[in-house]
């Protein structure tokens, strides 16, 4: 069960019109009741929500969230830094999860992070309200308890409390082509490492970002060597808009939260997913009994 201080509510919008009167009408309360107020959208809808709020604006923080939140895994962090920052002030946040432009990949892994929502702020004062396309609504109906459509506010007879390890176990889909292989163990990683960086060049990745995606495959294969039984393989494939680094072994990963919370000395591991979050536009993780399968995707230019 949820603490009485958290929510998560998906608000169903018709049109740009309808989800701005939503938004700015949820912001706006959290203003008059004193609360810390934030909202992480989109650049557009940012212009809209000012305009809608008028002086309240200036008590409501915005974000970029096709900043932040390019990487759905970071979004989590993001929210926790703000609640840190409003000290002992409930927190109320519009955050956007999908928009026009983002890929079919990064939308499908805002699955896993609605549901990963639940379980990071069960224990929390915040109130979030999750702006939604109708086409959308079953998988917000999933992960929401809460569904908001016009003047109608609803509980969701469709949520799943144990929707985050569901996804966390899924399956990813198979890519349509991979170009390169690769069995290792921990003598192999030189040439994993040029491998990478080599095939990300090739593929149209500028050699910053190319490093970057290098760095990001090191950290989760010295992973695999030290956690998922000494060994595993990496695969690389080009798709239209990235260059993808997978990584598989046979260990399993037990907190769906792995790499969305700052590591701390006191606590080991999770700091070779956290970096890979911060380098990559895209980390998916999927973990059973079976085995751990990590994507890294680096968007081309």
């Amino acid at each position: 069960m949820s603490a009485p201080g958290f929510a998560h509510e998906a608000l169903v919008y018709r049109d740009e019109a309808g989800y701005v009167e939503g938004a700015s009408a949820f912001l706006r309360e959290g203003v008059a009741a004193g609360e810390a107020v934030f909202a992480l959208v989109r650049p557009g809808v940012i212009e809209s929500l000012r305009e809608a709020l008028g002086a309240d604006a200036d008590h409501v923080r915005f974000l970029d969230m096709t900043e932040v939140g390019r990487n759905p895994a970071r979004i989590i962090p993001t929210l926790r830094s703000l609640i840190a920052d409003a000290g002992d002030r409930p927190a109320w946040a519009v955050t956007e999860h999908t928009w026009p432009g983002r890929t079919e990949e990064e939308t499908a892994e805002t699955r896993l992070h609605e549901a990963l929502v639940n379980v990071a702020f069960e224990d929390t004062d915040l109130r979030l309200l999750c702006p939604t396309d109708p086409a959308f609504l079953a998988d917000a109906e999933h992960s929401h308890p809460i569904v908001i459509e016009g003047d109608q506010r609803r509980p969701s007879d469709r949520f799943d409390p144990k929707l985050a390890d569901t996804e966390f176990a899924a399956d990813l889909p198979a890519p349509e082509r991979v170009s390169d292989v690769a069995h290792f163990n921990l003598d192999d990683l030189p040439e994993l490492r040029d491998l990478v960086t080599i095939r990300a060049s090739g593929f149209g990745l500028p050699r910053a970002r190319a490093l970057d995606l290098t760095l990001a495959t090191n950290e989760i294969v010295t992973n695999s060597i030290c956690h998922g039984g000494e060994r595993g393989t990496l695969r690389v494939w080009d798709e239209e808009d990235a260059v993808v680094c997978e990584v598989s072994d046979g260990g399993q990963i037990t907190d769906p939260l792995v790499g969305r919370i700052v590591p701390t000395p006191s606590v080991p591991g999770g700091r070779g997913v956290w970096l890979a979050n911060q380098l990559c536009d895209l980390v998916r993780i999927r973990s059973t009994t079976v085995g751990t399968v990590v994507r890294l995707h680096m968007a081309k230019p």
